[in-house]
C-alpha cells in the first residue's frame, strides 16, 4: 500500500520528530511504500492567498499552485498524519494544507448543491498525535482534531475506511517511561497498519 505521511513539526530534535520516525519505521516494516511528507521541510506555504480563494471552486485551475501535493494525495492509498495538537487545533502550516489541497474536484465535488467525496483511493486513515492537556481537558472542549480526523477526513475517503487515531494526552507532564511506552506502541501500531 502507497502510504502518504503527512508531518508537522519544525524541530526535527522533538518527541514529535522520534514519533514521526517511528510511525515510518512501523509502515516500512508493513512493507508499505511510503512518501514522507514533512511539511516543515518542504516549505509549505500554508498561506491561502486570496487568488486562491477566488479561484477556490475552478476545478480546472484550483490545484495548480499545489499540484505535486495534489498528486500525491491521488496516488496514495492510505493517510497517517504526525502531528502535536497546540491549542486545541492542528499546527497553521498542517491546517493550511488542508485548506489548500483538500480542494473541490480534489477532496470533494458538488453536487447539486451536495458534497460528494472524492479521495476513495485512501482506503485507511491514521493518525499520531500528542496533547499538552489532559484527556479530560481535550473531551470537555470537544477533541477537535480527533473529531476532524475520524470526521471530517474520513467523510471524504472511502466509505467505512478504518481509522487510528493514537493519542498521547498529558504529554507536558509525561514521564520518560510513558514516551517510551507511546513511542513503542506507534512503532507497533503502524507495523500493523
Amino acid at each position: 500500500m502507497r502510504v502518504l505521511v503527512l508531518y508537522a513539526h519544525p524541530d526535527r530534535s522533538s518527541y514529535g520528530a522520534a514519533l514521526h520516525r517511528e510511525t515510518l519505521d512501523g509502515l516500512e516494516a508493513a512493507g508499505h511504500t511510503v512518501d514522507d511528507c514533512d511539511l516543515y521541510a518542504e516549505g509549505f506555504d500554508p498561506v491561502l492567498t486570496y487568488r486562491d480563494r477566488i479561484g477556490y471552486y475552478d476545478t480546472a485551475h484550483n490545484r495548480q499552485p499545489v499540484e505535486s501535493y495534489v498528486d500525491r494525495l491521488e496516488q496514495a492509498s492510505a493517510l497517517v498524519i504526525v502531528s502535536p495538537v497546540w491549542t486545541l487545533g492542528f499546527p497553521a502550516i498542517l491546517k493550511g494544507y488542508f485548506d489548500r489541497v483538500w480542494l473541490p474536484g480534489v477532496s470533494f465535488t458538488l453536487v447539486d448543491g451536495r458534497v460528494r467525496r472524492k479521495l476513495t483511493n485512501i482506503v485507511k486513515l491514521g493518525a499520531v498525535m500528542t496533547y499538552g492537556a489532559p484527556r479530560m481537558n481535550a473531551f470537555l472542549a470537544g477533541d477537535p482534531p480527533r473529531k476532524l480526523v475520524t470526521r471530517l477526513l474520513r467523510s471524504q475517503i472511502k466509505p467505512m475506511a478504518p481509522v487510528n487515531y493514537v493519542a498521547h494526552y498529558d504529554i507536558d507532564r509525561s514521564s520518560s517511561e510513558s514516551r517510551a511506552q507511546f513511542l513503542e506502541k506507534v512503532k507497533n501500531s503502524f507495523a500493523a497498519f
